[in-house]
């Protein structure tokens, strides 16, 4: 029987309910298709560093190396840490210290799931750079407080890492249906975008099976919104990554079905897989957190590990459950009653 050692950051609010919701189904499907998961949990976020000052212990990335996978709840809690000290203390030192360049997120309606759109038959996989660009880290602010303050933030793009950016979208979309969008801003960004665009065009080159297309980035929101069919593979920079992403989330009924991975393609360090609602504080204490995102993560994450057959279980049963009605309207039904209609159907 294959073992795999995940590693489980919770962090704050909602994402312990929803990271235990998934844990329990996927312990469930591994059961069923023979194989188990090790899960370690640590309690890194928001609340730890109030106790020691810093969101995870110095030797934390070395602790989560050993790890086959890491399977992560939601970070933040901007009343008490703020989002730029729990950000760049947690989750963006585990993206860029195991290489995890390749964000991945899946956009389309669940069976049952009524999104804001007239459209319903749209299929978009983002693809996000995940480790420089805009969200590089490079910068800093002098005369502070002063009537001469300057604030600097460098965007930092490689050949190497914009390269294998879109050379993992371009093998994607060789996967589906042979369709890529490269999202840009070159009109106005002539140093960055038009770097982007030549190495689009010199990767396309390797992929002549593939059909590419270079989108403005605002062009590309409107097209999100008016024609999301037409869309296949999109290949973005880690902010208009993000952003358009949110924007996907929005179209596939919210960010309670919005499930991300956070993938090293080179498999020489662990992969990280989160849902993308964040921790909600709001609703923290309430119980009614949907799991539907974090056990979509949760599938993604046995995919990558090449349980493949178990991934395909866990989603079926997503599936048939929301075609239920059941998860499909935020606040409608309690966390821990969605994740028992999700087991009910993992077991049948």
């Amino acid at each position: 029987m294959k073992n795999y050692t995940i590693a489980l950051i919770p962090g704050d609010g909602i994402g312990h309910d929803v990271t235990e919701a998934a844990w329990a189904v996927l312990e469930v499907a591994a059961k069923h298709s023979g194989f188990a998961l090790n899960g370690a949990r640590f309690p890194w976020s928001c609340a730890f560093y109030r106790e020691t000052g810093s969101m995870m212990p110095a030797d934390g990335i070395k602790t989560l190396r050993k790890f086959d996978a890491i399977l992560l709840g939601a970070v933040g809690w901007p009343a008490v840490v703020p989002d730029a000290v729990s950000l760049h203390g947690l989750l963006l030192p585990i993206r860029k210290e195991f290489t995890q360049y390749a964000n991945i997120r899946p956009h389309r309606l669940l069976a049952g799931v009524n999104g804001p759109l007239k459209a319903t038959e749209f299929d978009i996989l983002c693809i996000r750079e995940n480790t420089e660009g805009e969200y590089s880290g490079a910068g800093g602010r002098v005369h502070r407080g002063t009537g001469d303050e300057v604030a600097v933030e460098t965007s930092v793009f490689t050949r190497a890492g914009v390269e294998r950016i879109l050379r993992f979208g371009f093998a994607q979309a060789r996967k589906r249906r042979g369709k890529l969008a490269s999202v840009t801003k070159s009109n106005a960004q002539r140093y960055s975008m038009v770097f982007w665009d030549e190495m689009t065009q010199r990767v396309a080159a390797e992929y002549p099976d593939v059909e590419v297309t270079s989108y403005h980035v605002d062009a590309l929101a409107a097209r999100m919104i008016l024609a999301p069919e037409s869309l296949d593979v999109v290949v973005a920079s880690n902010l208009f990554g993000d952003i358009l992403t949110d924007l996907g989330a929005a179209i596939q009924g919210g960010l309670g079905f919005a499930a991300s991975a956070n993938i090293n393609p080179d498999r020489n360090a662990p992969s990280m897989f989160e849902p993308v609602h964040g921790s909600a504080p709001d609703i923290a204490h309430l119980g009614t957190a949907n799991p539907i995102a974090a056990i979509w993560s949760g599938a993604m994450m046995l995919d990558h590990l090449g349980e493949r057959d178990a991934a395909a279980r866990v989603i079926a049963a997503l599936e048939t459950t929301t075609s239920h009605g059941i998860g499909t309207v935020q606040g409608k039904e309690r966390t821990e009653a969605i994740t028992t209609a999700v087991l009910s159907r993992l077991s049948q």
